[in-house]
Order: C-alpha cells, then structure tokens, then sequence
C-alpha cells in the first residue's frame, strides 16, 4: 500500500489510487472495492477520511454504492467517444482519426452564462475563454460542442482564442501550458430538440431531437478543467451500458 504522502489531501490520495485500479482495468466494473473499515486500517486514517474517499469515487461517476452491500466499481461506458478522443491524443498526439475534422466557428474571451458559472466554480470574474467546433467526417457532422475554461487557464494558454486546430487537442495544450494534469470526468446527458444554430450546424431538420451531453473535466486537485457542451445529432449517438442482472 503507497505512503500517505503530505502534499495532498489524504482522501484525495486513496481515491486517486483506487481510480488509477480502476483505469488500468486491474478493478472491473461489478468489482467491489475496499470498504471504509478496510481502507481506514489499510491507509492508517480514520473512517471518516475513508468515507470521503469513497464519495470522491463516487462524485466522479467510478463506483456506486449499494445499500447493505458495499461499493462496487461502475460501467464506464456512459461517453465512450470523450475517452476515446482523450486516449487517441495521449498515444498518437492527434485528437481526431483519419477522415475526421474539426472547424472552429468561434473563439475568444466572453462572459460565461450561468450554467458555465456553475460548472466551473467561477467567482465574481465570469469573463471565460470559449472554443466553438463542428466536428465532421465524410458523412458530414458528428457533433458540435463548445469548450469554456477559466481565466487563469485562458491566460496561461493563449492558443485557446485562436481560431487554429490544436494539433495535440485542447486538453493536453492545457496541461502543458499550466502544468495542470486532467484526472477524470463526469458527464451529464440529456435529449431535447435543436436550437435554429444547432440545427443549421448540423444540418438537421427543425425540431430534431439532439443529445446534448455537459462535460467536465477535472484536476488532481479536483478544480474543473474544462467544460464542454456536445449536441450530437440523433443519428450519431447511442447510450451504452453494462449491468449485472442480479
């Protein structure tokens, strides 16, 4: 078991040891993980601070807990194609796969609105970086999304107002310019119809039905990296997901 190391919170050191088991696939979804007596003597900490690592697991979407069972470690299937992009860049360098583009429509400094507020924790400066994309292959557009950042991320990496691809993805720009190292995301989606702007984007009929999937992106400090709207058009999308039946 690794030492309690003083540079960061004890809880957050457990949970991101038992996140990094569960990314390397060493803990598969339905596995259960260690229980907060368990972690408490394994770590030498108190259950309480145990606890709290187990509902940092669970605030980033990993595990879930079972009422007079235990905690058992999650599908990850809920944005395969988020993960997908993220992995392609860390191994290739390039975010997108053969016949695959992006257009940036929109990028700059702007005032966020109220639920970008809200996503990435903004104080009384609400003024924020945002990447507006249409992302597209031969059969024509896989999504548009728009990407905020705050503004110290805007500041210390000024590529994001440049209207230019970034080759290597915007995520791991970020992580090189501040030195900031994204550890996990949650996702929330939702159906709705398509706003005019979406559907002209997208080239869809009015009143088509869109995914719309709110993505954020979180440190090892847990401070949000990013946020990220994607509207996904309805023939480019589908919910994946594993479960036990008993």
């Amino acid at each position: 078991m690794p030492q309690i190391e003083e540079t960061q919170p004890k809880y957050l050191q457990i949970a991101h040891f038992i996140r990094d088991q569960i990314l390397r696939g060493d803990l598969r979804p339905g596995d259960e993980v260690p229980s907060e007596r368990q972690l408490a003597a394994d770590w030498k900490v108190s259950r309480p601070t145990a606890a709290r690592s187990l509902e940092a697991l669970s605030h980033q979407g990993l595990v879930e807990k079972r009422q007079g069972s235990g905690t058992y470690v999650r599908s990850l299937e809920v944005n395969r194609r988020a993960r997908e992009l993220y992995g392609r860049a860390r191994q290739t360098g390039k975010i997108y796969s053969p016949g695959e583009y992006a257009v940036i429509t929109s990028a700059g400094w702007s005032e966020a609105p109220e639920h970008v507020v809200e996503a990435l924790s903004l104080g009384k400066d609400r003024q924020v970086v945002h990447r507006r994309r249409v992302t597209n292959d031969q059969d024509g557009p896989i999504t548009l999304s728009t990407s905020w950042f705050t503004p110290d991320v805007g500041h210390r990496a000024p590529k994001l107002t440049d209207p230019e691809r970034i080759q290597q993805g915007t995520l791991l720009y970020i992580e090189k310019m501040t030195g900031r190292q994204g550890s996990y995301a949650e996702d929330r989606m939702s159906a709705r119809s398509a706003t005019v702007e979406e559907a002209a984007d997208l080239r869809l009929e009015q009143g088509s039905a869109v995914l719309v999937v709110h993505h954020v992106v979180f440190d090892l400090q847990d401070r949000p990296l990013e946020f990220a709207e994607a509207t996904y058009p309805p023939h480019r999308w589908a919910f994946e997901q594993g479960y036990p039946l008993i």
